[in-house]
């Protein structure tokens, strides 16, 4: 279609690679295919030529007839970054035909996506998420759909949206035609295939999985201490062939983490993980694609989802947990046909999991050499200036301590302590030198006096009966308890003493 060609042509693109070429013919007849090749070599405008080939645009014979407003042709993506780039690639390939091309996905309001919806669309590009919200909403209506593309199927089963895109499917029309398209084609999308592709075609652009790599990416692997990661990070931002560079992380707490110590040691650089809101994400996507920013630490969340020209570098921070992810990452370097480079950074209690990837993936890496960001082989293979220290920005000083002004009078002021006990000996209060005097405020007072002449005694204790010994017994001495049990030694003594006759 000529429109499509001009678009295209404007826009730079004027050769097919290997799996557009193998599928565009296969694909404008209506067949359900499966394309399989590696990330990056141009599978979004492989199914997009014939989805916008094949839907009716304003103008065209038989538009009339079509329900106004419903959707021709959906296209399910794993990530919202993917839908963006794919929404916009549709977009610029029909530039020319005047189709309405729209994005839904999570993480921001309902209502422009409704008022849209209700509009009229013709392409709906979204994530299986918001997808099923808006046809349970009864505002996204699949039953006219006439092309129906499921684009890096293999993501959406490590992210579980397979029960969601089974949905999704069975809410189409059984004579769609039916495009799946993923690097690689597990067991489970396998037989997602068979139930619901009508003889579809298998078309695969290289010749086993071994090539899942791009082959025009340099790979590097070394062995390195975690502490040492973020200097190492930094030395390679300064190499000199280095341009945009993709960090990944294991963790959005990583992420967040390495992106501020990049900006803290003078780079600009940004985290894009799960945890930052849709407006923010965006921000930072845009902010990398206008070359504001050097460098953009994400999750594996992101891996699928970023497709900006102009990465020279990706660094795998932390070790891919399997191979699938691995190649998934580097691929977001060396696309269409650029060249890229590939750092993989493996910590010593990752070293088991590298092997089971390099092994998988026939790679020439098994025992990566042990590196610090002084070795001279990292400056030598990366093209690193020697003498490159991990930071462009000397470390902010320590805030000194705030001194103390003296106190007047020099020593601390005693405090004003209102003691309730007083010390005793012999029944008599004993002053304590220094001691502020004591004030009783309440509660039982207990005195001790001496014995009279007749022997009784003339004060004792409140509600106490008179001692039990006969005329001219001594007073009784009232002990401090000091036993266990609250008993005081020598409980009882002078009782029962003998009296003088």
């Amino acid at each position: 279609m000529p429109e499509i060609c001009d678009a295209l042509e404007r826009a730079g693109i004027t050769s097919p690679f290997a799996i557009q070429e193998m599928t565009l013919s296969v694909a404008l007849e209506g067949t359900d295919l499966i394309g399989q090749a590696r990330t990056g070599t141009g599978k979004t405008l492989a199914f997009g030529i014939p989805v916008i080939q094949s839907s009716t645009a304003v103008g065209d014979e038989g538009y009339a007839a079509l329900p106004q407003g419903k959707p021709q042709a959906l296209v399910v993506a794993p990530t919202r970054e993917l839908a963006l780039q794919v929404s916009s690639d549709l977009t610029l390939a029909s530039a020319d035909r005047g189709l309405r091309v729209l994005t839904v996905y999570g993480g921001v309001g309902y209502e422009p996506q409704i008022e849209a919806l209700e509009s009229g669309v013709d392409i709906v590009v979204g994530t299986p998420g918001r997808l099923i919200d808006l046809a349970n909403r009864k505002v996204l209506d699949l039953g006219h759909v006439r092309a129906l593309v499921l684009d890096e199927a293999d993501e959406m089963l490590d992210l579980g949206f397979l029960p969601d895109v089974e949905k999704l499917l069975k809410l189409t029309p059984a004579t769609r035609q039916t495009m799946l398209f993923s690097a690689t084609m597990p067991s489970a999308i396998v037989a997602l295939a068979r139930t619901h592709m009508r003889s579809p075609m298998n078309i695969r652009a290289e010749a086993s999985y071994e090539n899942a790599t791009v082959p025009a990416t340099s790979q590097h692997v070394y062995q390195a201490h975690d502490l040492d990661k973020p200097e190492i990070v930094g030395r390679v931002l300064q190499s000199k062939d280095v341009e945009k560079v993709i960090v990944f992380t294991r963790t959005k707490r990583a992420a967040q983490r390495l992106a501020d110590d990049l900006v803290e040691r003078g780079f600009k650089a940004s985290p894009l993980h799960g945890d930052m809101a849709q407006v923010a994400r965006e921000k930072a996507l845009t902010r990398f694609r206008d070359d504001k920013l050097q460098a953009l630490v994400c999750t594996d969340v992101a891996a699928r989802g970023i497709d900006v020209r102009g990465v020279s570098h990706v660094i795998n921070y932390s070790c891919p947990e399997d191979d699938k992810t691995y190649v998934h990452r580097i691929g977001r370097t060396g696309r269409a046909g650029a060249s890229g480079t590939a750092i993989t950074l493996v910590d010593w209690a990752d070293l088991h999991r590298w092997k089971m990837i390099n092994k998988t993936l026939d790679l020439p890496f098994d025992e990566p050499a042990e590196t610090y960001s002084t070795s001279e082989h990292l400056y030598t293979e990366l093209d690193i200036e020697p003498g490159t220290k991990g930071r462009i920005k000397a470390p902010e000083p320590a805030q000194p301590r705030e001194k103390r002004e003296p106190r007047e009078g020099g020593e601390r002021p005693r405090r004003d302590r209102n003691r309730t006990r007083t010390r005793s000996r012999g029944g008599e209060a004993v002053a304590t030198e220094g001691a502020p005097k004591a004030e009783r405020t309440g509660g039982p007072t207990i005195t001790t006096g001496s014995s009279n002449a007749d022997g009784s005694s003339s004060s004792g204790p409140a509600g106490s009966a008179p001692s039990g010994g006969s005329e001219g017994d001594a007073p009784r001495r009232r002990r401090r308890s000091r036993g266990r049990g609250g008993r005081g030694r020598g409980q009882g003594a002078g009782q029962g003493g003998s009296s003088e006759g």
